[in-house]
């Protein structure tokens, strides 16, 4: 077990020093936050647009991370060595899939928090044709994001400790902070109930987005077990393409032998995107379909490890 902790720890902190896991970070937590900035005359659905285009963005930073973490953690470390390092050690090559695959989730699910928060975010600032850009919460954002970079210089330039690390926690911390400072306050900087105007339906949705991520990261990290960034990417491309049209290529076929294969088989992303559950102006949000979302990205992130472990078995490491 200590090996396993081990392992999944050294991951964790491989993928957060990683430059393009800060980028990614920043990158899709900005542009989430300049989603609720423009005038869009939606005829007043612009609230309802900024949600759906933050969730969307959430995802593809989260599936994206996924294929450029597991490609860093596993297929680089076996392209270098690290891997047969590792392994020379009472290590088995199962406890090794896994505990990597621990060490992504986690990174993940970090990934996934930012983001979260930044949706719940724009959910107050999203504003219709009558209204104007919500300019104390962009500032507070900004000054946050700035802080946390200055944060992770000065440990690096003072401390001589890693920057990009320092600078993803010191993110974590500040947009925390940052969130609740400016759900204390109205746009025109008075007072008011905390989170006044968060729409909180966005919590289980953003889980729910995680769970596909994680799913598309058990695929990754198979695919990383034989092939190197740029191939692992082209096939979990094809796999969520054909997850998202599932129900129309295999559902409809489901009463047949192979079409019940192939339906079981392909992840059904759309379990996952329940967008069109807050666009219907639900005021509950189910949580016992969460649960079972849940159980559902389980079994199939088990059988992805199933995979992944019996194609690292023979790999040849030398």
């Amino acid at each position: 077990m200590r090996q396993f902790v081990t392992i999944a720890a050294n991951a964790f902190m491989e993928l957060v020093r990683q430059p393009i896991f800060l980028l990614l970070m920043t990158a899709s937590a900005a542009f989430e936050i300049f989603l609720a900035t423009p005038y869009y005359f939606a005829f007043g659905d612009e609230p309802k647009l900024v949600k759906n285009s933050t969730l969307a963005v959430m995802l593809l930073a989260g599936m994206f991370g996924a294929v450029l973490s597991a490609s860093a953690s596993l297929a680089r470390e076996i392209r270098a060595g690290t891997a047969l390092a590792v392994l020379s050690k009472p290590v088995g090559r199962a406890q090794f899939i896994l505990a990597k695959y621990a060490g992504l989730a986690a990174a993940l699910a970090l990934l996934c928090y930012i983001n979260l928060l930044c949706s719940l975010l724009t959910s107050r600032m999203a504003f219709d044709a009558y209204g104007s850009t919500d300019l104390f919460a962009v500032g507070v954002f900004a000054v946050g994001l700035v802080l946390a970079y200055l944060l992770g210089g000065f440990s690096n330039f003072f401390l001589r400790r890693p920057f990009v690390s320092d600078a993803v926690f010191s993110l974590l911390v500040m947009l925390t902070i940052a969130f609740v400072v400016i759900n204390f306050y109205t746009k025109d900087v008075k007072p008011q109930p905390f989170a006044t105007g968060v729409d909180w339906r966005l919590i289980p949705a953003g889980v729910l987005l995680l769970f596909a991520i994680w799913i598309f990261a058990a695929l990754a990290l198979a695919c990383s077990t034989r092939l190197d960034m740029i191939p692992t990417l082209a096939i979990c491309s094809a796999f969520f393409l054909l997850g998202i049209m599932s129900d129309y290529l295999f559902g409809r076929h489901a009463s047949s032998w192979w079409g019940s294969i192939l339906y079981t088989v392909t992840p059904n992303w759309q379990n996952f995107w329940l967008a069109d559950a807050l666009d219907a102006g639900r005021n509950t949000f189910q949580w016992g379909y969460v649960s079972k979302a849940f159980a559902y990205a389980i079994c199939y992130v088990g059988a992805a490890l199933a995979i992944a472990t019996a194609m690292f078995e023979d790999r040849e490491l030398s």
